[in-house]
């Protein structure tokens, strides 16, 4: 009530200042100097009203928002004191790169935990050790100098394709699950290394991407081992349990296995030979930005 007393008296001077002239009006106004000193003395007035309604909201909401404050603050405590850690600290270990783009591409802590983890045989654990982890950051290192080559084909986008490739890689999920055991706990150690199943689908692409690849490079030209090369390994597996009384199979009931064997070792072979001459062309360069 006082403010707008006072905004009143302001408003009535103005007005009774700017009136025509008479006694009247002359006698019921104050001259033009006391009515800016009046006005002067309203807008102090004022300001000291409104500075004491701010200071009074602003203690009201101080001492009204505090045990609010309080609860929030002992409620995240509680939260963060009961719930277990899920983080794993990630850093940059490597970079590598073919030269054939202007982003080499990068390996992270994070990805060699997970490349151990989508192995089967290797014995899993969230802190790996420092072995571990370097034959990983090899591993991955190969498999980026595949896919970078990989990359420099035309990919085939017509619908029948993608449909196979996207059949490849649940193959290659459903795999995973059965060599680890479960579709349960291989969840528990998605979850316990922090791999999102959109993160485990991009790996896995990755992964359909350079075994096609190679397939493609080396599986289509390889040539079939020979009557002599398969007959050799028949005798260097099978010739030492003769005569210990154990049942040996004869070369006939073999030969499929042994030239499947002899098969994939060849086309290993010329995949080592080829990763090999990948590091030492020109332009490759992987660079190791933090040991592990």
């Amino acid at each position: 009530m006082k403010i707008e007393n006072c905004k009143m008296k302001i408003a009535n001077l103005i007005v009774g200042h700017r009136a025509p002239s008479s006694s009247r009006h002359r006698a019921e106004s104050f001259s033009r100097p006391r009515a800016e000193s009046f006005s002067q003395s309203c807008a102090v007035k004022l300001k000291n009203n409104l500075q004491f309604a701010i200071f009074n909201s602003q203690f009201s909401i101080r001492f009204t928002l505090r045990p609010l404050l309080f609860a929030l603050c002992s409620l995240l405590l509680t939260l963060c004191s009961s719930t277990p850690a899920q983080t794993i600290a990630d850093k940059m270990v490597a970079t590598v790169t073919n030269g054939s783009r202007a982003t080499p591409d990068l390996i992270t802590y994070s990805d060699l935990v997970w490349q151990l983890t989508l192995e089967p045989s290797a014995p899993f654990s969230v802190k790996p050790s420092s072995e571990q982890l370097n034959k990983a950051l090899r591993t991955l290192e190969d498999q980026l100098l595949i896919l970078q080559e990989a990359r420099k084909l035309p990919p085939a986008n017509t619908p029948e394709a993608m449909q196979k490739f996207e059949d490849q890689v649940k193959q290659k999920r459903d795999q995973l699950v059965q060599g680890i055991g479960s579709r349960a706990l291989f969840e528990e150690r998605m979850k316990s290394v922090g791999l999102t199943a959109e993160q485990l689908d991009a790996i896995l692409r990755d992964r359909v991407t350079i075994e096609n690849y190679l397939d493609f490079r080396f599986r289509a030209f390889v040539l079939p081992p020979s009557t002599q090369e398969i007959s050799d390994r028949y005798h260097q597996d099978y010739g030492r349990l003769r005569n210990t009384g154990r049942i040996v199979p004869t070369l006939e009931q073999v030969r499929d296995r042994l030239e499947h064997d002899l098969t994939e070792e060849k086309i290993e072979s010329e995949i080592d030979k080829f990763v090999d001459n990948l590091r030492e062309q020109p332009g490759t360069e992987v660079v190791i930005l933090s040991p592990v």
